[in-house]
Order: structure tokens, then C-alpha cells, then sequence
């Protein structure tokens, strides 16, 4: 095997693309500050048991294990940064206010997660912690909607759903609650088939409201049906407002609600919503409520947030024109350095040229050069 041959969905990002995906970067965190939201750095691996502190089948599959030969313990290389900002919410900062964080990492996936997806993501995301009510939600979801339009994607559509409904189907079913997961993975595929024979075992109300979340999807008139359809508990009542609430507040663009889509980690467990574009299969971002998982860390916290990939969001861009740069002869003569530091401190590119390698440009446009001019530096238009 060539040495340089990498491993299926990974790959090396070059200049152009690297410079895109970096500079998209830098605008959504300056974005995110602009909102509140702090910057926190969590590590690349920690113990399995703080990475998934909520049983996930789906997470578990994602994550990359090894074994701490410090330690003897199971580690897990992070493929998702959502439950470490939690953690560090819940147990380092330990604020009893609302905490707005974000963060930008490289997280690592053992399979890709869609269509041509990376198997290593760099994950940019915001978390809110401390507010329970609707009005947090709100924020994520016009951040996040903020964030694509910031990149300069367009007719963008929201796809909205409810972690509780299902909950709140099965509860009071024990057969139903312990099939929870398999529930989960068949309402995804929207395999009806499969549903039926799994929810044969539970009670008519439980069965029938299952198999109806199947055919709950469409914008938001589907509310209406579904309150019809579905038990008049409060609990599905409430999560039904909450759905036309954010259906309302997403002004400019495309809103679906789906109320068998559960795709997402098992440990949300209210709203979720993601954010797709035409000619993409995979989701641009996702996010949601997940007010349990402070537990595992010793603090309940109300907590909602969405993460989304920049290199999948970067893929999606123009090409980035070249730069404008300044071409230097080399020297070391010290008006020629003073000039250059000058200019460089201007956040101007200048790129002294080494010997036999004056008009070689890479990904740079110089439109500009320094020459000698009667005994001092000038900067000279090339174009």
C-alpha cells in the first residue's frame, strides 16, 4: 500500500480550501462573541463514560475507543464536542446564571455519517445552558440560521421535530419504554412495516399514536393533524406549541415538521431542528434541547445548542479569489524590512521573493511590487 494513501473519508485539506474553511471559521466565532457566547477548547479524548454519559447505540458506533495505558480505562477520541461543553458548563464553570459557550474543533468519526461525509468533521457549534424556556430555543435556532446566511448560503429549509412527543407516547407503556431505542431507528428509517410488528406488543393508544407519528410531516398546518391524531396529553400539547412557536420565529425560510424525524444523539430531549440547502443530503446543522445530561456531571442544567461542519459548509462555497499580495525583492537592506513590517502591520500580504523564484505566485495575487527607486523602496501597481 502506498504510504501515502489515506484511510476511506479522510483527507488532506489544501490551501485554497483550508484558507476558505478558515476563514469561515474566524467569522461565525466572532459571530457567536458578538451574541455572548464564550469560547471554550475541550481535549480531543477523554474517558467513554464522560464523552457518553447517556446510553447512545448511535454515538457508541461513531466513537473511536482505546485503551489510557496510564489509567487502564476505556478513552474514547470525541465525535461529538456537545456533551464535553456540558460537562464543562455543569462541573467546571458551575454558574447558576445563563452561560452562552461556543466552540471549534476536529472531531473524529469510525464511519462516515452520511453521503461523502469526512470521517473527521471540524465541528463549530453554541451551547446555552441555564434558561428552560422556549425563548432559549429561539435564540439557538436564529443562530444557526444566522450562521448559514453569515457563510452566504441561501433557501434554506428548517426541519423541526420533538424528542418529548415520543417520550411522552410511550410513558406509562413499560414494553414500549424498553424498545425506546429500536423505536427510535424505525421511526428514522420510516420503516412502517417494521413499527408495526415491533408495537404489535403495546397497548392499542400507545400502537396507534406511534404508527400515526409516521405520517405527521409537512409545514406547519401538520400541527393541526397532529393534535387530532395523537393523545391529549400535556406534555405533546406543550411540544406541539413549541413546534409552531419556532415554525414562527424562522422568518425567510423553509419550514418542514417531521415528527418521526428523530436523527440526533439520544441524549436530546426536546426540540430538534436541522438545516438543510438543495442538492445536499446531509444536514448542514443540527441542534436542540438536551436538558438531562448535566445529570452525569452532577448538575442538572436546562441546555439547548447546535454544532454544525465547517468543511462540509466550506465544500459548498465558491472558490475563494486569489488574495492580493505585494511582491518584495530579496534583501535585507533595512529600508526594504522597515517598508515590509510596515505593510505587514497594515494587514497587507507581502512576500519577499527568493532568489530565482521571482514570479512564482502560488494561491497569492500580487498586483502590487516593491522596486528601488532612486535609492529609496516604492510599492509599484502591476496590473
Amino acid at each position: 500500500m502506498p504510504n501515502w494513501l489515506l484511510p476511506e473519508n479522510v483527507a488532506d485539506v489544501l490551501p485554497s480550501e483550508a484558507r476558505k474553511t478558515e476563514e469561515l471559521r474566524r467569522a461565525l466565532l466572532d459571530n457567536f462573541r458578538r451574541y455572548g457566547y464564550e469560547l471554550v477548547s475541550p481535549p480531543m479524548m477523554e474517558y467513554l463514560e464522560s464523552l457518553m454519559p447517556v446510553p447512545d447505540p448511535d454515538l457508541d458506533l461513531r466513537m473511536l475507543k482505546m485503551v489510557d495505558q496510564l489509567s487502564g480505562r476505556t478513552m474514547g477520541l470525541r465525535a461529538d464536542m456537545t456533551t464535553q461543553v456540558a460537562r464543562i458548563d455543569a462541573h467546571l464553570l458551575n454558574r447558576a446564571s445563563v452561560t452562552r459557550l461556543c466552540y471549534a474543533g476536529t472531531v473524529l468519526h469510525s464511519r462516515p455519517s452520511g453521503f461523502h461525509a469526512t470521517r473527521e468533521p471540524l465541528q463549530i457549534g453554541a451551547e446555552l445552558y441555564g434558561h428552560a424556556g422556549l425563548e432559549a430555543d429561539i435564540e439557538i435556532q436564529s443562530l444557526a440560521l444566522q450562521s448559514l446566511k453569515l457563510a452566504g448560503l441561501t433557501d434554506v429549509t428548517l426541519d423541526l421535530s420533538h424528542a418529548g412527543i415520543l417520550h411522552a407516547i410511550i410513558d406509562g407503556d413499560a414494553v414500549a419504554v424498553s424498545h425506546r431505542a429500536a423505536l427510535v431507528s424505525l421511526l428514522r428509517a420510516k420503516d412502517l412495516p417494521g413499527l408495526r410488528k415491533l408495537a404489535g406488543a403495546f397497548s392499542a393508544p400507545v400502537r396507534d399514536a406511534v404508527l400515526a407519528l409516521t405520517s405527521l410531516n409537512g409545514d406547519a398546518g401538520v400541527l393541526a393533524e397532529a393534535r387530532a391524531k395523537l393523545p391529549a396529553a400535556p406534555a405533546i400539547a406543550t411540544a406541539l406549541e413549541e413546534l409552531g412557536a419556532l415554525a414562527g420565529a424562522a422568518a425567510g425560510v423553509n419550514v418542514n415538521i417531521d415528527l418521526a424525524d428523530l436523527s440526533g444523539y439520544q441524549y436530546e430531549s426536546g426540540v430538534i431542528f436541522a438545516l438543510y440547502v438543495p442538492g445536499l443530503p446531509n444536514a448542514l446543522a443540527r441542534g436542540g434541547r438536551y436538558d438531562h445530561v448535566g445529570e452525569a456531571f452532577g448538575r442538572a442544567r436546562a441546555a439547548t445548542g447546535f454544532s454544525m461542519d465547517l468543511r462540509e459548509i466550506a465544500r459548498l462555497l465558491p472558490s475563494a479569489a486569489p488574495a492580493s499580495a505585494i511582491r518584495a525583492p530579496w534583501g535585507q537592506a533595512p529600508a526594504l524590512l522597515a517598508l515590509i513590517a510596515e505593510l505587514r502591520a497594515k494587514g497587507e500580504i507581502v512576500i519577499q521573493s527568493l532568489p530565482g523564484h521571482e514570479h512564482e505566485q502560488q494561491e497569492f495575487d500580487c498586483d502590487r511590487e516593491i522596486i528601488a527607486d532612486d535609492g529609496k523602496f516604492i510599492i509599484k501597481p502591476l496590473h
